[in-house]
Formats: structure tokens, sequence, C-alpha cells
């Protein structure tokens, strides 16, 4: 047991000794992982505010002028100006100049008058489908509202009062994100799949350099077996890996001040257990590869695709297809997503996270043992 810790150390520092030869590999393990969280955070968000309009008054009122300001003042909608027939709103669609239209049909200020509904169209681009539908659904709520406003200053200028009227005042309170911030929902998992991408990335070509420098045939013929070369390989990578996600935290909290609510030993195990699923699918990759080139195709198609798309990173697994949530149970990111949003925003503890835990702690004993295997029949 001591003599197969010592090969595996040995092997683990030659490792360390190759990774910290090459100052590119530091810059590309520790300083482009930052990089990426501080790209991606400010380049993807889903808050959608300020939203270009114009407006189109047929009707020219002072109730239409009114009503038209309602939008003018609200945080989601950013009226750029008005325009003076339908043809003007097709221009500002097509220039991208606007992505709603708010049109002011005639006879607006006399219907409301009368005690009657007022006729508005709200156009909406659909080209970018989240800015449109969030519009309809911001519309039709400042339109409800302003709806009950209006039928109550014309009952009460009749003398009919609206006092004994009852009506329904819902209060939302939003958990975990009051703020509603789409940072707090993305960076979680944003440093799980940055993590995921270095870690493939970087053991996938390890075995593959080994074989086309001739190298890892020396090693097979010492007395070490495959079992220690994939353990003395992973080390050091799951040591740069514990790092990149300190320093990664760091930075969601520091930076874009992330909160950190749950268990802290429970995000720790979860970390060191994802590490180690990475860096075994690296491994498998890189028994397999035939070459660098394909390792590296393989590392980022394995890591990259699956890590956004499969992971519930950016959107809910329960609204993609069914096949697709099965073949999401095959990557590592899915169970770590869930465990990093539960530490940092819910406030999970183990009781909560166990199953996510253990679920990781299959995987890498299953992967590691596959890893194994591949080089071992690739040798034999």
């Amino acid at each position: 047991m001591r003599a197969a810790a010592k090969r595996v150390m040995a092997i683990a520092r030659k490792e360390f000794i190759h990774i910290t030869r090459d100052w590119r590999m530091i810059v590309a393990v520790l300083v482009l992982p930052l990089l990426q969280l501080l790209l991606f955070a400010y380049a993807i968000s889903f808050d959608v505010r300020n939203v270009p309009s114009v407006t189109l008054d047929l009707d020219k009122t002072a109730a239409s002028r009114s009503y038209l300001d309602s939008y003018a003042t609200s945080t989601f909608f950013a009226v750029q100006g008005s325009v003076s027939d339908f043809a003007g709103i097709d221009t500002a669609f097509d220039r991208s100049e606007a992505r709603v239209a708010i049109v002011v049909q005639r006879g607006f200020g006399d219907a409301l008058a009368a005690g009657g509904t007022g006729a508005v169209s709200v156009l909406v681009d659909g080209s970018e489908p989240n800015s449109a539908q969030l519009g309809q659904t911001y519309a039709v709520a400042l339109n409800q509202s302003l709806g009950r406003r209006a039928l109550a200053s014309w009952a009460e200028a009749r003398g009919l009062g609206t006092v004994r009227v009852g009506s329904i005042e819902p209060r939302i309170q939003a958990w975990y994100n009051p703020e509603r911030r789409s940072a707090d929902f993305l960076i979680p998992g944003l440093m799980i799949v940055i993590i995921m991408i270095v870690t493939i990335q970087q053991t996938a070509v390890t075995l593959v350099k080994e074989r086309e420098n001739g190298t890892l045939e020396q090693l097979l013929e010492s007395p070490l077996t495959h079992s220690e070369l994939i353990v003395g390989k992973i080390l050091p990578w799951a040591l740069l890996g514990v790092v990149d996600t300190v320093l990664i935290t760091g930075v969601s909290m520091g930076v874009f001040g992330i909160p950190l609510r749950g268990d802290v030993s429970a995000l720790a195990v979860g970390i060191g257990l994802f590490i180690v699923c990475a860096l075994s699918l690296g491994l498998v990759i890189s028994a397999v590869a035939p070459s660098l080139e394909s390792a590296n195709i393989a590392a980022l198609l394995l890591s990259f695709l699956p890590g956004f798309m499969l992971s519930g990173m950016a959107f809910p697994l329960a609204s993609i297809p069914v096949a697709l949530q099965v073949v999401s149970y095959l990557f590592p990111a899915r169970y770590m997503v869930e465990i990093a949003r539960g530490v940092f925003l819910r406030g999970a503890s183990w009781g909560v996270l166990g199953p996510q835990v253990l679920a990781l702690a299959a995987y890498a004993f299953v992967a590691l043992g596959i890893a194994t295997l591949l080089n071992r029949r690739r040798r034999a």
C-alpha cells in the first residue's frame, strides 16, 4: 500500500512539474476561467428592461396623452418617441429602433368619458421572443391597472363610489432572489460549467501527449499499474480545479454579490466529487482519442454543449424534451448545478443535497473505473 502511494505521488509530482513549467498552462487553467466568468456573467442576462418603444396617438386627447405617459414612466418600456402613422411603426421595427409600439385608436377619450372601453393596440416585434413575451405580459398588466383606475374614476365622478366593491390584491414575494436578478440564477451554474470545461479540456489530452511522446510505454513498463497511473494523473488537476473553484467563488461573491447561504461542507464535498467526475471524463476521452486534435474537439463537445444545455444552468430541465432530460443524467454538471444553487441561493444543507452528492460519488466511481478499463484495454 505504501509503495503504491509512493508511485502515485511520483506520477502526480511529474504531472505537476510538467504543468508549472509552461506559464501558458497556468494562465489557461487559473486566469482564463475567471475571464470566462466575467465575460459570460455580463454577456448572458435574462433581465429585460428599457425595451425600446414608440407610440402612435390617433386620438390626440388629454386622455390618450395621459395613457401614453404611463408607458414613458414605467421601468420596462423606454419610449423613444412617437410616429405619425403605421408606416412609421414598420420603419422603427425594420431598423430595430423599437420592439414595442403602442397605438391609441381614435375615440379613445370619448369612450372612457362615456364609461366604455378605450381601443388600444400593443404591437410587439416577435423576432426576439423573450422581449416579445415579456412586453406582452407587461403591457397586459399595465392596461389592467389603468383600466381599474379609469373605472374607479368614472364611478366616483357619477357619485357611485367604489368603496364597497370587493377586490383581490395579491401580494407576491420572491424567495431566495427577491430582486429577481438573473446573475444570481446564472452564476452558480456558470461556475460549474466553467470548471467542467477547464478540467475536461486539460485532462483529455494528458494521456494522448504521453502516447505521442512515447513516454506512456516507458511508464507502463515500470511497476506502475493503470489505476495508479490514472490516480496520479488526476491529482494535480484536481488540486488546480479546487483552486479554480475558490477563485471563481470569491469573484462571484465579491464582484457580483452572489450570496452563500447554505452548508459550505456540502458544497465542498460536491465540488470535490464533481471535479473527479469531470477529470474522469477527460481521461476517458484521452484513452479513446487517436490524436491531440480529436481529443480537444471531443472534450469541447462533451463539456461545453452539455454543460450549457443539459445541466439546467441556463434553461430549466423540465422545459426540455423528456429524451434530453434522460440524457442529462449522463453528465455530472446536472447534479452539481443543483448543489451549487441550493447552497448559494436557497440555503440548502445535507438533508436536501444528499441525493445529489451521492449521485456524484457514484458517478465518480463509475467514471474512474471506465477510464482505467479503457486505458488497460488500449495497452493490451
